[in-house]
């Protein structure tokens, strides 16, 4: 733990619908339309939506197909492109361990900084202001143009409370001594430890605001959320917030598990265990919109000994299923001699969408529309699934591709034997759309633009 700060010196960077703006640097003709990335299958879910799509009500850990109800024709639908992201992130990290040692990103899009970490930055509310100007300006100019929202105060909890004032695009600074006076007329859902169940038996009291908060004892706090969460919202609701900023804290894995009062033996039990503690640990998964490849078995065997069993799957999934399924096997295998008193599920080697989804069966049935430009082929209905199609089953929707005659482009749609491919790149013009054969041998998967360079 540190003392509490005197100077605005925590930073907090939210880079702004991080996904879609990705796609839209490197899609030209998806610049100002409504994007949405995630799982395109039957059961995806949204990861990120453009700012365009979030004006029809498209939401992160939204279920795709909500999110194609709500938004218009001409919404692009696109499965997530890991390595883009990560290469754009990259960028951004690096510029943020230049003014500090002390970096913590929260996600591939979030962070923390630690001004006061470096001695070379004034921490005046001008100097600290002036900093975030130039660090936005910074990000917009080596990403292509993604932008970011930049929070600075006196701790995490206030850096972050001001990176979403004013998305996206913002810059606010929160003055050492403004603390309360800005935190106290928010929505109690702003902190950091207020869910919907929490915010659901706040509301029921009659706290709306962080304000109405600060105003409960802790003891009514303690009573009502328990004894860690009731002091921790006691303390954030008078902005008391002295954790350090850590490097490289991440999200490693998800992981649910079971102390049992009793060793168990019985499959049929433990199996059914095992499906509980799927289902939860895919629920957390689809609302942090992650997936992930390795599926982790933990044991505990009546003499204590520990065990893990582990599998990795060829592309990461959030299908509780599926998770189920594996974990199971895994059980089978190393079997309950003796008893269990404790089993855990986990999931690891996390990714930002589901890979499984985008090679979920939705291909699409009857002849492509004309093809104006918008992005109509990857917005139809859902259909049927159909069969005996592999060389579609390569191809999904914003997928990077090249052709040895037309050039670089990505996957606008597909169906019936055929491909459709938009011919354009990060520093070219909207380009022209093709449709190909899906088993067309000058067609390859190809490895995401550089928006740095020209070709």
């Amino acid at each position: 733990m540190e003392a509490m700060r005197r100077e605005a010196s925590v930073l907090h960077l939210d880079l702004d619908a991080f996904f879609a703006a990705v796609e839209q640097r490197d899609k030209p003709s998806l610049r100002g339309r409504p994007v949405v990335v995630g799982g395109v299958g039957g059961r995806g879910v949204v990861a990120t939506a453009s700012y365009e799509a979030r004006a029809y009500g498209a939401r992160s850990a939204m279920s795709t197909a909500e999110a194609r109800r709500r938004c218009p024709s001409g919404t692009a639908f696109l499965g997530g492109r890991f390595a883009a992201y990560r290469r754009t992130s990259d960028v951004v990290m690096a510029l943020l361990r230049e003014l500090s040692p002390l970096v913590e990103p929260a996600s591939m899009d979030e962070a923390y900084v630690d001004l006061a970490a470096d001695s070379g930055h004034d921490l005046s509310v001008a100097g600290v202001t002036e900093l975030g100007r130039r660090l936005k300006d910074r990000i917009a100019e080596a990403t292509g143009g993604v932008t970011g929202s930049v929070g600075i105060g006196t701790s995490k909890l206030m850096a972050k409370i001001g990176s979403d004032l004013q998305k996206p695009d913002g810059l606010v600074v929160v003055p050492p001594g403004s603390e309360l006076d800005v935190l106290h007329p928010l929505p109690v859902t702003r902190l950091g430890g207020v869910g919907p169940a929490t915010a659901e038996r706040l509301h029921q009291i009659g706290v709306k605001t962080v304000g109405d908060l600060a105003a409960r004892s802790l003891a009514d706090l303690v009573a009502l959320a328990g004894k860690a969460h009731g002091a921790g919202l006691y303390a954030l609701a008078r902005a008391e917030d002295d954790r350090a900023v850590v490097p490289d804290r991440g999200v490693k894995s998800v992981s649910h598990e079971e102390t049992f009062e009793r060793d168990l033996t019985d499959l049929d039990v433990l199996n059914r265990e095992i499906d509980s503690m799927a289902a939860r640990v895919a629920e957390r998964l689809r609302a942090s919109a992650f997936s992930g490849r390795t599926v982790t078995l933990k044991l505990r065997r009546y003499d204590f000994t520990t065990l893990t069993r582990s599998q990795t799957l060829p592309q990461p999934t959030d299908d509780g299923r599926t998770i189920a399924a594996i974990a199971r096997r895994l059980l089978s295998d190393a079997g309950t001699q003796g008893g269990l008193r404790l089993l855990g599920v986990g999931i690891s080697g996390l990714s930002v969408y589901a890979q499984g989804d985008l090679f979920a069966e939705d291909l699409l049935t009857g002849e492509p529309e004309p093809l104006p430009d918008v992005v109509t082929a990857v917005d139809a209905p859902e259909p049927e699934p159909e069969v005996d199609l592999p060389a579609e089953r390569r191809w999904w929707p914003g997928q990077d591709v090249r052709h040895e005659e037309l050039g670089a482009g990505w996957v606008w749609g597909r169906g019936l034997g055929r491909v459709t491919v938009r011919f354009e790149g990060p520093l070219t013009p909207p380009g022209k759309v093709r449709t190909l054969s899906a088993d067309d041998p000058l067609l390859h998967a190809t490895d995401p633009p550089d928006w740095r360079t020209t070709g």
